[in-house]
């Protein structure tokens, strides 16, 4: 829990939180966010995310066919 008493999946990220989050750059989440290819909302100037809508997306990105470990996916 943090320290508001919601759950950290509430929990809103910055760019630069989410590059450190990916271990990847801002420069490259805000590229990311600009073209839709991660989930974010743009609140005035500023790109905000939701932690637990990026670990999904990173979840499906992780099961997608062509990501290597698609094989992962639950058969149905």
């Amino acid at each position: 829990m943090t320290r508001d008493g919601h759950g950290f999946e509430n929990e809103i990220l910055t760019i630069e939180e989410v590059a450190a989050y990916l271990r990847l750059t801002p420069q490259t989440i805000y590229r990311w966010a600009q073209e839709k290819r991660i989930p974010a909302v743009k609140l005035g100037k500023e790109w905000r995310f939701r932690r637990s809508i990026i670990d999904q997306w990173l979840d499906a990105q992780i099961l997608a066919d062509d990501s290597g470990f698609g094989h992962l996916k639950r058969q149905r």
